[in-house]
């Protein structure tokens, strides 16, 4: 990889645009630190993981396309989107003060439901679904990306909470401390075309900490959508957001309906 310009950085990770040498394609690399304090054994789980990513094939999913260990880091060569991301799309809405029209929200969402579709065919969750993980190509095309790794890097610090910041977007399963479920990538979903809608979190509140924002999401307590939106939108979220996880749609029930 040759040259290099930070998009982006994380507690553990940073990203930069660059260029791959074979073919001059422009890509997204992605370099995590915390590889290092892996055991070997996590390490080609991790690989492997990559692996199984890569062979993903949808037009709404960002495409992994190499990943190698240099300097005890794992770099992650992906699809670079140069139109942003659907988080920096929705802040910019909300501080014009400017609502998405409907028409927009369902042609944004049901590519994401489509991705999410496909991931779950592949027996592959997502598990951390929420507007800035979701990307903006040159087209206008939207594509799920940071698919399902978080996992190998959570556990180095004492509260998942602490890797990832405040998680607004975490189903009530995950708050509790249960396990990840097809159906907690559900209630991420919901809580993102909820967004899309509103152009705020379902569980956002100024000043709010860990503690009280479980609270709420144990609760499902959020404002209603304005009924300016169609009773099949809000409908739609209602399904998803549920604390039950028996009670929300799947992924191709969702898609369903996004198509519709």
């Amino acid at each position: 990889m040759d040259g290099a310009g930070l998009i982006g950085r994380g507690k553990f990770s940073v990203v930069h645009r660059t260029r791959r040498k074979r073919d001059n394609k422009r890509v997204a690399l992605k370099k995590i630190q915390v590889f290092e304090m892996m055991d070997s054994k996590c390490r080609n789980e991790c690989l492997n993981e990559i692996k199984l990513l890569q062979s993903l094939g949808h037009p709404n999913i960002v495409q992994y396309l190499d990943a190698f260990i240099e300097d005890n880091e794992l770099h992650v060569a992906m699809e670079l989107a140069e139109r942003g991301d659907l988080g920096g799309l929705i802040k910019r809405a909300a501080s014009a003060g400017t609502p998405l029209p409907e028409g927009h929200v369902w042609e944004y969402f049901v590519q994401i439901a489509d991705a999410l579709r496909y991931m779950h065919s592949k027996r592959v969750m997502h598990r951390d679904i929420k507007p800035a993980n979701v990307f903006i190509m040159d087209t206008g095309v939207l594509k799920l990306g940071d698919l399902g790794l978080g996992r190998y890097f959570s556990s180095k610090t004492n509260m998942v909470h602490s890797t990832v910041g405040t998680p607004f977007y975490m189903s009530p399963e995950c708050i509790q401390g249960s396990y990840y479920d097809w159906k907690s990538d559900i209630w991420s979903l919901g809580c993102l075309l909820y967004e899309l809608a509103t152009l705020r979190s379902p569980f956002f509140t100024e000043g709010l900490n860990y503690y009280t924002l479980g609270k709420k999401i144990n609760k499902r307590a959020f404002e209603p959508i304005s009924g300016a939106f169609s009773a099949e939108l809000r409908g739609l979220v209602d399904h998803m957001i549920q604390v039950d996880p028996a009670h929300r749609l799947d992924s191709e029930a969702v898609y369903a309906v996004a198509v519709h």
